[in-house]
C-alpha cells in the first residue's frame, strides 16, 4: 500500500512538472504568499503615512508604484494589500467549506427531510447573483473588511453543500458505508469515518480554484464602496480611490488591478495544478 500511495505521489508530482501553466500558477501564489510574510521588510515605508509634497509622484526609484493623492507610497500599500486579500480569501474559503461541506454530507446521507430543508435553502442563496447578494449583505452589516468576509462565506457555503451532498448520495450505497452501518456505528461516525474521506478531493479542488474568484469579489466590493474603508490599504479600495485621477496619474488604479489581475490568475492556475494531483481521471490520462 505505501509503495502504490508513493507511485500516485511521484505521478501526481510527474504531472505538475509537465505542466507549465501548473508552474506559473505555483509559483506566483508562493511569490505572494512571501510578499505577504515578509510585508514589513519588502515595503520601503508604512503604507499610511502620507507627505502631500510627493503627492501624485509617477513611478521612480524611491517610489516604483508611485504615489497616490496624499503622497502614500503605491508599492507599500500594494504589498501589505496583499495580507489582506489573502486573509479574505482564506478564511472566507475555509468558513464556506467547512460549513457547506458538513451542511451537504449530513443532508446527502441522512436523505429525506432533512436533505430537501438544506438544499433549498442552499438553493435560496444560489438564486441571486453572487454580486448582488454580497452587496446586500455587506450594506446591511457595515462596510468593513469583517463584514466583508461573514457576507461572502455566507453566500459561498452552498456551493460547497451541493457538492459533498452529491458526494454522499453516491457513496452511501456502497458496500463499506453499508457494512458499517449494519454493525450499528452511528451516523455521524459513518460520515466522519467513511463519508467525509472520500469526498476530500472534489471539495479542495473546488476551494483551490474558487479562491480568485473570492478576492476578486471582496475587491469589487471594495471598489463600490461596501467593503475596506480608506485609509486600509486594499486593492480594490486603492483601486477606487485612484479612479478619479486616472487621467494624470495613471499608475495610481493600474498597480492595485494589475495586483488583483495577478493574484486572481495565479490562484486559478494553482487550483488546475491541484486538480491534477488530486484527480485520479487525470492520473489514468497521462
Amino acid at each position: 500500500m505505501a509503495r502504490k500511495e508513493r507511485s500516485e505521489l511521484q505521478r501526481s508530482l510527474q504531472l505538475v512538472r509537465k505542466s507549465l501553466l501548473a508552474k506559473i500558477g505555483i509559483g506566483v501564489i508562493t511569490l505572494i504568499i512571501l510578499v505577504a510574510v515578509l510585508a514589513p521588510f519588502i515595503a520601503p515605508s508604512s503604507p499610511t503615512d502620507t507627505n502631500l509634497i510627493d503627492r501624485l509622484k509617477s513611478p521612480s526609484p524611491a517610489h516604483p508604484f508611485g504615489t497616490d493623492h496624499l503622497g502614500r507610497d503605491i508599492f507599500s500599500r500594494v504589498v501589505y494589500g496583499s495580507r489582506i486579500s489573502l486573509r479574505i480569501g482564506i478564511i472566507v474559503v475555509a468558513l464556506g467549506l467547512s460549513v457547506g461541506t458538513a451542511l451537504g454530507l449530513i443532508g446527502g446521507y441522512a436523505g429525506g427531510a432533512t436533505d430537501t430543508v438544506i438544499m433549498r435553502i442552499a438553493d435560496m442563496f444560489l438564486s441571486f447573483p453572487p454580486l448582488i447578494l454580497a452587496m446586500a449583505l455587506a450594506a446591511s452589516l457595515g462596510p468593513n473588511i469583517e463584514n466583508v468576509i461573514l457576507a461572502l462565506a455566507i453566500i459561498w457555503w452552498p456551493r460547497y453543500a451541493r457538492l459533498a451532498r452529491s458526494k454522499a448520495i453516491s457513496l452511501r450505497e456502497e458496500d463499506f458505508v453499508l457494512a458499517a452501518h449494519a454493525i450499528g456505528s452511528s451516523f455521524y461516525y459513518v460520515i466522519r469515518r467513511h463519508i467525509l474521506p472520500n469526498s476530500v478531493s472534489p471539495l479542495l479542488i473546488q476551494a483551490s480554484l474558487e479562491l480568485g474568484s473570492v478576492i476578486l469579489l471582496a475587491a469589487t466590493l471594495s471598489f463600490i464602496g461596501f467593503g475596506a474603508q480608506p485609509p486600509t490599504p486594499e486593492w480594490g479600495a486603492m483601486a477606487s480611490s485612484g479612479r478619479e485621477y486616472i487621467r494624470m496619474a495613471w499608475w495610481y488604479p493600474t498597480f492595485p488591478g494589475l495586483a488583483i489581475f495577478v493574484t486572481v490568475i495565479g490562484f486559478n492556475l494553482l487550483g488546475d495544478a491541484i486538480r491534477d494531483i488530486l484527480d485520479p481521471y487525470q492520473r489514468r490520462r497521462q
